[in-house]
């Protein structure tokens, strides 16, 4: 497919406007990055002159063109998967917010190939439309959640989002919030868990809590929600909403087994005893409170997610055994649906 030029007018929209960012508002036209690529590779001018910046700002009644290149091919190295659902609860043409569905694995691994997120996000933006920093078999995406935990994730359209998004969380100020039921009783209203985490040396696939100088800085902080008398059969259950101040594999998890309170229906890390998981069969944890400053835009992206069907059953089940809500229990439980 030979080159293909592309005259704009600007209009009141664009006076005022970076160029990349006017384009890559245009019907046709790639992300902003890719956009923001066209303009270094001299494929862009304006009113007849080669544009030498891309972060230059239009003016009503301006000109341009652009030379675009023969399109990359939109599936790249992941092939699309339509067939899989797609929760978007935010999308603009930077980023989109959506509620990742529990056994839905983030990106291709061993035994999952065309039946993650990464193959339904391809479906859906295209795969030149979808930020690569993380590697080409993962695009789009920001920041994982494990196959078996539900909730909301963020999603990026371009290499320039993708970035300042994965500075958000690694500056501490994208808020990522999620909520746990665990085995026992949590006595302290408020707690941090700061505990390095590393891989298992004994079994590759599990992390575990270590002071090894290998280890990774971890930090979840917890509030009580609500508290479930003990059974006969169990030392009861405390609801908690867990604040992730770093994004390690399985950290949550990691640390709740740490100080002694597993994530009930956790099959690697909880204790074994499958009478205490309340018959379900995968962790109960949910992504369910997200907020940040939109990267390009500015505007405070805030969202709230409910529990899904299961985890909201059992909680109906322990209902008759509560010890009453907290505060803040009585504050974000009704968000959960419960």
């Amino acid at each position: 497919m030979p080159d293909r030029l592309v005259g704009l007018l600007v209009g009141p929209e664009g006076d005022g406007v970076r160029i990349d960012a006017f384009l890559s508002a245009q019907d046709d036209m790639p992300s902003r990055s890719a956009c923001a690529r066209l303009v270094e590779e001299g494929r862009v001018t304006l009113n007849a002159t080669p544009v030498s910046s891309k972060s230059e700002r239009l003016c009503l009644g301006d000109r341009l063109q652009v030379t675009l290149p023969e399109e990359e091919p939109t599936t790249g190295v992941l092939a699309p998967n339509p067939y899989i659902p797609l929760d978007i609860r935010f999308e603009d043409q930077y980023l989109m917010v959506l509620s990742k569905q529990a056994g839905l694995v983030c990106h291709p691994s061993p035994g999952h190939v065309d039946d993650t997120l990464a193959n339904a996000l391809v479906a859906h933006c295209g795969y030149s439309r979808l930020g690569r920093l993380q590697g080409d078999d993962r695009p789009g995406i920001v920041h994982r959640l494990d196959m078996d935990t539900s909730g909301l994730m963020v999603a990026a359209k371009d290499d320039e989002t993708q970035k300042a998004l994965q500075d958000l969380i690694r500056l501490r100020v994208l808020d990522r919030r999620y909520v746990t039921l665990v085995q026992g009783y949590v006595a302290p209203d408020k707690g941090t868990i700061e505990s390095g985490i590393a891989r298992s040396t004994r079994d590759r696939l599990r992390m575990m809590v270590t002071d090894d100088p290998g280890a990774r800085e971890a930090i979840t902080t917890f509030t009580t929600l609500e508290r479930f008398e003990a059974g006969r059969r169990d030392d009861g259950y405390t609801l908690l909403e867990c604040h992730l101040y770093t994004g390690r594999t399985h950290q949550i998890r990691v640390h709740m087994r740490h100080i002694g309170h597993c994530v009930v229906g956790d099959p690697l890390y909880g204790r074994g005893d499958l009478r205490q998981n309340l018959g379900l069969t995968r962790q109960f944890l949910h992504s369910w409170h997200i907020r940040f400053d939109h990267p390009v835009t500015g505007e405070t992206i805030e969202l709230a997610d409910e529990l899904p069907e299961d985890l909201r059953s059992v909680l109906e089940s322990l209902k008759d055994t509560s010890m009453g809500r907290t505060e803040a229990g009585e504050r974000i439980c009704p968000q959960l649906g419960v």
